[in-house]
This record gives C-alpha cells, structure tokens and sequence, in this order.
C-alpha cells in the first residue's frame, strides 16, 4: 500500500509533494517536475522580443509506464508532455507546462509504425508535426499571443504511398479551410493527382489553446470548430 500511494503521488506532480512549480527561474531546467526527464530541447524566439526561448519536451519516469512486448522487448510507454521558458533578461518565465499531452514513442502502431512526433520553432511559431510515412501528416501552428500559446493553423495530408487523396488547410485567423481531394484515381505516382478544392468558412466560439490539449491523440481540429459553411 505504501508503495501504491508514492506511484499516486510521484503521478500527479510536485504540488503533492509539497513542492510548486516556479514562476520564473535561472535555468529552464528548473521548471521539470519531479517525475520526469528532458526528453528533447529546442530553442527559438516565440515572442518576438530578440530573447531566445526554451521548448522543453518532457517525459514521464514512472516504472509502472515499462511494459514487456513479445518482439522489442521491454518498452518505456510513459507519456511526454511540454514545457514552455520564455527568456526575460537574465531568467526565465515559465509561460506553459502541459505535463502528458503526448504519447510514448514506444507506442504500438499496429501494422505499421506509429506517427512520428517533432516539435520545432518557424517564424516564431511552435510547430507540432506527426509524420505517418506513406499515409500522410498533420501539423498544428501555435502562436503566442494573448499571453497563451493558441492554435492558428492545422495542415494534414492523407497519403496512399506517394499519392495524396486529400489535404486539408485550417487558419483559425481568417476563419477558412481549403479541402483537396484527389479525383483522379488512376494516379500512380506524387504529381499525377488531379485535385478537386473546396474552400469553406468556419466559426470559432473561443480559442484553441495548447496547455487546454490533453492527449494529441485524441484531438480533431474540424470537431471543435462552429458552423461550417
């Protein structure tokens, strides 16, 4: 039992632990929780202030997360979540923490290999990309703005081999979607499609914000959109 009440309280973060995460800090280190390890690093300008800003991708350390598969062996399926430092002079300010929000990359992908994550920083945005091989992507555009990091742009491309059968462009700034579907289904190779476009117009009630995403896995851009006209 008192090992099953540490896994409890190692699993909800530091406050259970009597400890807060800072505000600000020397090192963008400093703001990992206990529990969990820098899993990547990036840096880049995310509020255009001449200051380089950290992106720290995170991972869970909980042995209850290993699990043992027939072929690959033993395999760390813990989570990994996000952490945003924005530089203010000499410290830095933690501007998101959003602790599981991604998968494993451990994750079983069936018949095929599970999409692939990569987190970058362009033009100052945040970009979190999925690469699924020969059946396509899907990106989403983070802008920092209203102090908060939100949504402004989602790109997916559905993939047979080299032939793409349909790509969808969401920018949540001008409120319009481009959707391409592919009508020639003789194409054999990456530029033989025939692409039939149809623009639409959309509502947003509120903002899609990155630290409000629980789980990537689960999210469908066009289900949390208004009317679709």
């Amino acid at each position: 039992m008192k090992n099953l009440v540490f896994i409890v309280l190692l699993g909800v973060g530091t406050n259970a632990l009597g400890q807060v995460t800072p505000k600000t800090a020397k090192s963008p280190t400093e703001f990992v929780p206990v529990g969990h390890i820098v899993f990547q690093q990036i840096q880049g300008d995310l509020n255009k202030d001449n200051q380089v800003d950290y992106v720290l991708i995170i991972k869970g350390t909980d042995k209850a997360g290993f699990v043992k598969d027939e072929y690959r062996g033993e395999l760390d399926r813990n989570r990994r979540g996000i952490i945003i430092a924005l530089k203010n002079n000499d410290r830095y300010e933690l501007a998101l923490e959003n602790r599981d929000c991604f998968s494993s990359e451990n994750e079983d992908g069936g018949v095929y290999f599970p999409p692939e994550l990569d987190v970058s920083i362009k033009k100052g945005n945040l970009l979190v990309h999925y690469a699924h091989g020969r059946y396509g992507y899907w990106t989403y555009n983070f802008r920092y703005q209203n102090s908060d990091f939100e949504l402004i742009g989602f790109d997916s491309d559905q993939s047979r081999g080299p032939i793409t059968e349909k790509s969808v462009s969401i920018n949540l700034m001008t409120k319009k979607m481009l959707i391409k579907e592919n009508v020639n289904q003789d194409a054999e190779e990456g530029g033989d499609e025939k692409f039939k476009e149809t623009w639409k117009k959309f509502s947003l009630s509120k903002p899609i914000k990155l630290r409000d995403i629980a789980d990537f896995d689960g999210l469908d851009v066009t289900s949390l959109l208004g009317s679709v006209k």
